[in-house]
């Protein structure tokens, strides 16, 4: 489950981490005074984060993913390996063999669109009409 994932609280990203780091704390038989120590961090404030009161910074998480001798991802996902990202680039293949779904077509695609998108509006427009003209013949 990831962290961010809670539906029994008003701000369920608070709370999860706070959850979350206090479980990974006491895994490892650690008390706020130790990742006090650790981080630098004041006990009172590690407990407001743990109890949900305070939105730690995301430089606060990595401070405290170090006192608990964790990858970052550990205090947002609870499995044994990363989770795998998603491939936004990925195009889903309708097996038409489509042109620029993969391949060098798909990276010279990438690039027209590139190009494309720091061109004017009116320009597109007749880059559109030309090619129109061209496919016709």
């Amino acid at each position: 489950m990831l962290a961010f994932e809670s539906p029994e609280c008003n701000n369920p990203a608070t709370m999860v981490i706070g959850d979350r780091l206090r479980e990974l704390r006491e895994q490892k038989n650690l008390s706020q005074g130790h990742i006090e120590k650790r981080t630098g961090l004041l006990r009172c404030y590690i407990s407001r984060v743990e109890n949900g009161h305070t939105v730690p910074a995301v430089a606060t998480l990595e401070k405290m993913a170090r006192a608990l001798e964790v990858p970052l991802y550990k205090l947002f996902y609870d499995g044994d390996k990363p989770a795998k990202a998603p491939d936004v680039f990925k195009q889903e293949s309708s097996g038409d063999g489509m042109w620029g779904g993969s391949g060098k077509d798909a990276r010279y695609l990438n690039k027209l669109r590139s190009l494309m998108g720091k061109a004017t509006e009116e320009d597109r427009k007749l880059i559109l009409y030309t090619l129109q003209k061209m496919a016709r013949q």
